[in-house]
C-alpha cells in the first residue's frame, strides 16, 4: 500500500537549506522516484517510503548535523499554501492546533501525531516511531522544529512550551535541541512528547479573520479528497467495525483481522494521516447520529451498539463530536418533530 499520498508541503524549506550546504535539489531526490522540480509543484505526491528515502538522503548527504533543526525554522505560513492561511486566520491558537490536527494529512506525516489537554499542560505526540530507525531523529528534528516556527508565526510571538521528551539517545546536534526549541529536552525517554502551557490554547490570533477561516478550510477539505479519498486499510476498518459483533475490536484484534502485526497497521494509518482512535471515533459518531435520528432507544442501549462502555461516557463523547447532549440532538431531529424529549431518553 505505498501509496503517493503526502504533498510537498513544507519540504522546500528543507531543500532550501540542502541547496545552501551545497546539496542540489537532483542529489537530494536520488533515487527517490521523485523529480527534483516536483518540489515546487502543488500537484505533485510522493509516498511514505519515498519520504522516508528522501529523510534518508539529507541524512547522507548533509554536512550539518542540525540540518532538520535549521530547515524547520525556515517554514513560513505560506510554505504551506491554503493550510497554513487557515492556521494564520484561526480565532484562537486552539482552534488553529485543531485545524492542524484533522488535516495533519496535507502536511505528509511520516510519524503518527496526536494532541491532548492535561490539566494545564498541552501535549504534542509522536508514536509508532521504530520503524523509522536511522532517520528518526532528523525526521523528529524537522517536525518539531517545524511546528515551533509556524507556532511562532502564528501567535506573532515565540512560542514558549516546557519540556520535550524523545525516545532516542542524544544525537549530534543534541546541544542545539534546547537552543532552538527554547526547552529543556530529555533524551532516551520512554515516549515523545512537547509539553506547553495550555493556557496558550485561549490566546486570540492576531491574523484571525472568519472568512478566510472558512475558505480555507472547506479548499483543505477538497485537497484532503484530491490526494486520493479514503485510503484502503480505512475503508477496511470502518467495514469491519460496522460489521463487527459484541464491540468495536481493539487494535490489536483488527490488526488480526486484516492479517497484518499492529506495528504494520500502525504505520499503514501514518501513511493515510489518521490513527486507529480516530477511525473509531467516526464509526461512533456515525452510529450514535443514525441511532438518534432514526430510533427510540434509550440512551444506555445506544451508547453500547455505538461501542462504549456506559452512557456517561456516551454523553462525553457526543458532546464533544457536535456541541450538544445526545437528548438535545434528538429532540431537534425531524422523527420527534423538533420536540425536547426527556434526558433519560
Amino acid at each position: 500500500m505505498d501509496v503517493p499520498l503526502h504533498s510537498m508541503l513544507g519540504l522546500g524549506a528543507l531543500a532550501q537549506v540542502m541547496a545552501e550546504h551545497g546539496v542540489a535539489a537532483d542529489r537530494l531526490f536520488d533515487g527517490t522516484g521523485i523529480a527534483a522540480e516536483s518540489i515546487s509543484s502543488p500537484e505533485a505526491r510522493l509516498s511514505h517510503r519515498q519520504k522516508i528515502a528522501l529523510f534518508a538522503n539529507v541524512l547522507r548527504l548533509s554536512p550539518e548535523p542540525a540540518i532538520g533543526l535549521l530547515a524547520g525554522q525556515r517554514q513560513r505560513v505560506s510554505d504551506f499554501g491554503v493550510f497554513g492561511y487557515a492556521l494564520l486566520s484561526s480565532a484562537t491558537f486552539g482552534e488553529a492546533i485543531a485545524f492542524g490536527v484533522k488535516h495533519v494529512r496535507l502536511a505528509g506525516p511520516v510519524i503518527e501525531k496526536s494532541f491532548r489537554v492535561e490539566g494545564d499542560v498541552a501535549i504534542f505526540g509522536g508514536h509508532d516511531v521504530i520503524d523509522l530507525g536511522p532517520v528518526l531523529p532528523l525526521a523528529t528534528e524537522f517536525w518539531f522544529s517545524s511546528i515551533q516556527a509556524l507556532a511562532s508565526r502564528v501567535l506573532e510571538r515565540p512560542f514558549e512550551t516546557r519540556l520535550l521528551q524523545l525516545p532516542y539517545p542524544a544525537p549530534a546536534a543534541a546541544a542545539r535541541y534546547a537552543e532552538i526549541l527554547c526547552c529543556p529536552v530529555q533524551f532516551d525517554a520512554p515516549v515523545m512528547e512537547w509539553h506547553f502551557d495550555a493556557a496558550l490554547l485561549e490566546l486570540p490570533l492576531p491574523g484571525a479573520n472568519p472568512i478566510t477561516a472558512e475558505i480555507s478550510a472547506a479548499f483543505c477539505g477538497r485537497m484532503l479528497e484530491a490526494i486520493g479519498g479514503e485510503h484502503e486499510v480505512v475503508k477496511a476498518i470502518k467495514q469491519a467495525c460496522l460489521n463487527s459483533v459484541g464491540g468495536i475490536p481493539r487494535v490489536e484484534q483488527m490488526a488480526d483481522r486484516l492479517h497484518m502485526s499492529t506495528r504494520t497497521l500502525h504505520r499503514r494509518l501514518v501513511e493515510a494521516g489518521t490513527s486507529y482512535q480516530d477511525i473509531v471515533d467516526g464509526v461512533r459518531k456515525r452510529l450514535a447520529i443514525e441511532f438518534l435520528e432514526r430510533t427510540e432507544m434509550s440512551l444506555d442501549e445506544l451508547a453500547e451498539r455505538s461501542g462504549f462502555s456506559d452512557v456517561s461516557n456516551f454523553r462525553k463523547a457526543f458532546k464533544k463530536w457536535t456541541g450538544r447532549t445526545p437528548a438535545s440532538y434528538r429532540g431537534r431531529s425531524p422523527r420527534f418533530g423538533g420536540v425536547q424529549r426527556s434526558p433519560a431518553n
